[in-house]
């Protein structure tokens, strides 16, 4: 028997009678598709979202999806992974230790402008009449396609249609197809293919997680033209990094065109013009590249540049998209989540898991981006969540992406090294957040404080390598990197009988500088047992790191003594010393238009309270699950499902996970659409700014992790899946060494059966719901799923609870 909303009594959690609202993904009239991200006409308020939505990138450099035409747009961006400006970081108060400058991402030169002019009257929706508008990212083919049928206000109809790419094959190169067809007798256009730097792509804000504003930052400094190819060169002001981008055109026009090629300072232009008959077409491919170095000269850059495009005309624009399909064909083989009843949040997970896999497939040296390339919010800047929230997907479905972001964070060592040092500390202090490996948070308690990032970078670490099995990384760079980070827990901390750290901030930024933050504590703690293990396997590099048996010992000694905070009188563990013993946040008298309370309240007041940002503890139990009990587990998150306000985006995907396995199955259903929609819905009301790749990698890790039942402890993979009411069934696949295992979940009125196949591989041995299963051959294994226990309701803050998700099949 249902409670009236598709959910069980056993299931239910407060708030379960209020009336839904509209769902995000139709309210924001994306049409629903399972390949496609589709969107009808133009509306002026929803031109910047579809502009982060319609994004495309391949790690190394990402364009927004902007009109060719350039108008009508908001911000127009093309971003390079690890190209910056420096900027000074003012501070009310100095001090020592704080952070001098910062990084901020630079819009670099703009090479999607394909301006049209239709007679006299330029190629402009908001002008004439527009008969279709439709546009589509497909990712299947990893294009963005589009489709437009317009008059102009002098009377001359045109289709315009165009697709562009961003090739995962060939990190340095993009293409665009853009084809003018005329739908009445001699009509006369002009095309202007540009590039075009320093156009001014935003304004300043007072919203914290807003980027910097940058004048200008990008300075001339070479330029050439000839035929049909064209190359601007660029450097910064402050950080001195050199870029270059450059096009080159192929036409095809029925009765010819008249071209000029030009190009200086700012700018470099393609001219066309040409008249077409009735019914006949003109075809223009453009090949764009984009370099940079803060090592080769300019005339280097430029060669590369040409170089780049003039391979990209060699292979040609149906090879290109041949390639770019293959590309993607093989990642959704192996990589695909399926679920049955719900078409809008099976579109939602795919298109999470495709921008994930876009901001990482060829960063090769850089790291990820909170917005990956998608957008100026946070600066470009890389946060701790990149290691916890996308790594987790990349490294069981692309780990060759995993790898990359890793290697980053070991190339940075020399600049978490010294900041340690600076701090009083050994080992390396990873930053809150960079783009260099520098720290740029020039707020200490919510960023200095949160030395969490460093468990984050570990955690990220010891999943590859068990993951993999990736020797070579693990005796190199792995080793090497939970050394450092187990360092610096052993000067953090200290031995009171058990072993404390004090004065630190956990993933709750709403908590701030607390003694032993039970995350913190018990990450640390599997850090520095992953250290010792490391060294162990790895003698030779861990004398090259100066390790000593002393030292290792030390390590083991402190995780054996690892402070867990529990208060006995309530029966739950406490987020931190005494958190438990603060007074609690007034939830009733809190409007709903003061969330974020960031925004609304002084930190000091916020400090004080029972009131948590994003999921704290409930993160140590996804993670650290094998220190908990059941009856542990649904206890605290009982306790902190109450005082957890999500004023993050990090923190739905997590609390999802959790409700899954405390067996608040429909709870944790509304939490996955909240994930999967935060930036298809704007839940957050910034998804102008750019994604949130954290988030979407969080959508995958509730299908595996929450309703796939995954869990990753020591190295040793099990599952105990379970499906909420809405799901009829779920399917995943997840890569393990040299094997790639299925998974899948039906539901059969009020049974449900889950079956595990090996893929690919010799043999796979994990556990379902406890139960031992060994995977051999291509025999797959069924078995019944256990009946989800009786629990009881949980609550959450006053008007904070997820919105409702009635998904219409």
């Amino acid at each position: 028997m249902t409670n009236g909303h598709g959910q069980h009594p056993e299931q239910s959690y407060a708030g379960e009678t209020g009336d839904s609202i509209e769902y995000a993904d139709q309210r924001r009239g994306y049409g629903i598709h399972p390949w496609k991200l589709t969107r009808s006409g133009l509306l002026p308020d929803d031109v910047a979202a579809s502009e982060t939505l319609f994004t495309l990138s391949n790690g190394h450099f990402g364009m927004r999806g902007s009109l060719e035409e350039g108008e009508p747009r908001v911000v127009p961006g093309t971003y390079i992974n690890g190209f910056y400006e420096q900027r000074p970081l003012p501070h009310a108060e100095s001090g020592y230790g704080f952070p001098e400058s910062g990084e901020t991402v630079v819009n670099v030169t703009d090479g999607k402008l394909i301006r049209l002019f239709v007679g006299d009257s330029p190629f402009d929706l908001r002008y004439g009449t527009t008969h279709s508008h439709e546009r589509a990212l497909d990712l299947r083919t990893g294009t963005l396609d589009r489709s437009t049928e317009w008059t102009s206000p002098n009377g001359q109809s045109v289709r315009v249609t165009s697709r562009r790419l961003v090739s995962f094959v060939h990190r340095s190169l993009a293409a665009i197809e853009y084809e003018v067809e005329a739908l009445d007798d001699n009509v006369y256009l002009a095309i202007y293919s540009d590039l075009l730097a320093n156009e001014q792509n935003a304004t300043a804000s007072s919203d914290p997680r807003d980027a910097a504003v940058l004048d200008r930052p990008l300075k001339s400094e070479d330029s050439g033209a000839r035929g049909q190819q064209a190359v601007l060169l660029h450097r910064t002001r402050r950080s001195k990094l050199r870029m270059a981008a450059g096009m080159d055109h192929v036409l095809e026009v029925p009765q010819g065109a008249e071209t000029t090629i030009e190009a200086g300072g700012d700018l470099a232009r393609y001219t066309v013009t040409a008249q077409l008959p009735k019914g006949s077409k003109l075809r223009m491919i453009k090949y764009l590249s984009y370099g940079w170095s803060h090592r080769r000269s300019t005339p280097a850059l430029r060669d590369q540049v040409e170089a780049a495009l003039a391979v990209g005309k060699l292979i040609g624009w149906d090879e290109l998209l041949e390639k770019q399909r293959a590309y993607l064909d093989e990642f959704w083989q192996h990589a695909d989540v399926e679920i049955d009843g719900d078409p809008g949040l099976q579109q939602a997970i795919r298109v999470s898991m495709f921008h994930v896999l876009q901001c990482s497939a060829r960063a090769e040296g850089q790291g990820l981006g909170a917005k990956g390339l998608s957008g100026i919010g946070y600066d470009g800047h890389t946060f701790w969540d990149a290691d916890l929230f996308a790594l987790p997907m990349l490294t069981y479905t692309k780990p060759s992406a995993a790898r990359d972001h890793l290697l980053w964070r070991r190339n940075t060592l020399p600049e978490a090294r010294a900041r340690a040092a600076e701090l009083g500390l050994a080992g390396a202090a990873f930053p809150w957040r960079t783009i260099t490996g520098k720290e740029c948070s020039g707020y200490w308690p919510a960023g200095t404080a949160a030395f969490h990032v460093n468990s984050a970078v570990a955690n990220a670490t010891a999943r590859y390598v068990a993951a993999t099995g990736d020797r070579e990384f693990d005796a190199g760079a792995g080793t090497e990197l939970l050394t450092e980070t187990a360092r610096l827990w052993m000067s953090l901390g200290h031995f009171d009988g058990a072993f404390h750290i004090d004065g630190v901030t956990g993933p709750d930024e709403y908590t701030a500088i607390v003694d032993d933050n039970l995350y913190t504590n018990v990450m640390a703690q599997a850090n520095l047992t992953e250290a010792a293990d490391a060294c162990e396997r790895n003698p030779g590099t861990a004398s090259e790191l100066r390790v000593t048996a002393e030292e290792i010992a030390e390590w083991r000694k402190a995780a054996a003594a690892m402070a867990i905070p529990y208060d006995e009188k309530l029966g739950v563990h406490a987020q931190s010393e005494d958190f438990t013993k603060r007074d609690e946040w007034d939830f009733e008298d809190t409007a709903d238009e003061f969330y974020p309370l960031l925004l609304h309240y002084p930190y000091f007041q916020i400090y004080r309270k029972q009131v948590i940002k994003q999921a704290d503890l409930a993160l140590a139990m996804q993670l650290r699950g094998d220190l908990f009990t059941p009856e542990q587990k649904a206890r605290n998150f009982a306790y902190y499902e109450a005082r957890t306000v999500r004023d993050s985006s990090l923190s739905a995907a997590t609390q999802a996970v959790l409700a899954a396995e405390t067996g608040h199955l429909d709870l944790a259903y509304d939490y996955w659409a909240e994930v999967a929609l935060v930036d298809l819905g704007d839940l957050h009301g910034n998804v102008d700014d750019g994604l949130h790749i954290a988030s979407m990698g969080g959508s995958w890790q509730v299908a595996a992790c929450g309703f796939g039942g995954m869990r990753d402890h020591g190295g040793v993979i099990s599952f105990a899946p379970r499906l909420p009411h809405a799901l009829d069934r779920l399917r995943f696949r997840i890569r393990s060494e040299d094997r790639v295992v299925e998974v899948q979940v039906t539901r059969t009125g009020q049974e449900q059966t889950a079956t595990y196949r090996l893929i690919e591989g010799e043999s796979f041995a994990t556990t379902h719901h406890g139960q031992p299963v060994e995977l051999s051959g291509s025999d797959a294994v069924e078995l019944a799923v256990p009946a989800v226990p009786q629990v009881e309701p949980v609550t959450q803050p006053a008007r904070r609870e997820p919105t409702r998700r009635r998904p219409q099949r």
